[in-house]
């Protein structure tokens, strides 16, 4: 039996260990990786939330409301001009995961977006779907595409306005995330009442089937709470520019669509999927570096960060 192609497919075949070999075997294993643990953390949150809608006691498992990060941000101005009062369906485990987001985003920027967010994941699927089905993406003009990445922004201003006026999760009622994860459409599905939440959800998974990563990039409010924090991050992408060609193969594979090949330090909208990284042939072009960009650049490389393209 010739184990040759089945070698090749799941790029375990070193007969030809050529440099482009390495670099496409590396590129595969990488990648493998970070589906995997979008895998597991997705798995995770579906597991919760059928274990939510199966409970028989209401309120003995917790709802996928207290196993977000973004209810920590929702909450915490509540809980500070209130002095201790939690905005309802919020819990301490919403502050606790904010706590740890800051503190992983403050090491690996945005990670988080790229190996454990599973609506990211979703998207990522869309994509690879997308592909094998030779469809073309829309590419956005690059000034449209920087003026629309300002409506995450302009998403989580309303968002905590409501959230504070109201006192409740007002983007509950339609967030794609919760609509998607929590089940409900699978438990008790309610057209007349939950038909935003599903518009808002369907929108957005079309909008992203087209557009790569369509919801990160210009209306996630998480995405923007991260892309800020992000800038101050410990580990950053550099691209040494006296060994860059600018041959631009790095930006090809970008989810969120940066200029990877003209910038020193890759910006703060970076999922941190390393792609780029793994996709660039020139040995230390493309380098993850205990470098926060509150540091001097190196000099033969380009002075600007990375800005977001069409």
């Amino acid at each position: 039996m010739n184990k040759q192609p089945i070698l090749k497919s799941l790029s375990l075949d070193f007969k030809y260990d050529s440099p482009a070999a390495r670099r496409r075997r590396r590129i595969v294993w990488t990648q493998r990786a970070r589906h995997l643990t979008q895998l597991g953390f997705g798995v995770f949150i579906i597991a919760g939330s059928v274990a939510h809608q199966t409970a028989v006691t209401d309120g003995v498992v917790p709802s996928i409301d207290a196993l977000c990060p973004f209810g920590g941000v929702e909450t915490l101005w509540r809980l500070i001009s209130s002095g201790g009062e939690y905005v309802p369906k919020t819990h301490l485990s919403n502050l606790v995961l904010l706590a740890g987001l800051v503190i992983g985003t403050l090491i690996a920027g945005g990670a988080f977006c790229g190996w454990v967010c599973p609506f990211g994941a979703v998207q990522d699927m869309l994509n690879g779907m997308r592909r094998r089905l030779r469809i073309r993406p829309v590419e956005l003009p690059a000034t449209l595409d920087k003026v629309l990445r300002y409506g995450r922004f302009v998403t989580l201003a309303i968002i905590l306005y409501q959230t504070i006026s109201l006192t409740k999760l007002w983007f509950a009622d339609i967030d794609p995330y919760r609509t998607l994860f929590g089940l409900e459409w699978l438990f008790e599905f309610d057209v007349l009442t939950s038909w935003p939440a599903y518009l808002a959800t369907l929108a957005v998974l079309i909008g992203s089937f087209f557009v790569e990563r369509a919801w990160c990039r210009y209306l996630c409010p998480l995405g923007g709470v991260i892309s800020v924090l992000s800038r101050f991050s410990l580990l950053r992408i550099r691209r040494n520019g006296s060994a860059c060609t600018q041959c631009g193969l790095c930006a090809r594979p970008c989810p969120v669509k940066l200029d990877v090949d003209k910038a020193a330090i890759i910006s703060g909208n970076c999922v941190g999927c390393l792609a780029c990284v793994e996709t660039c042939p020139r040995r230390n072009a493309l380098e993850v570096k205990l470098a926060p960009a509150w540091l001097p650049a190196p000099r033969a490389a380009a002075s600007e960060t990375a800005k977001p393209t069409g």
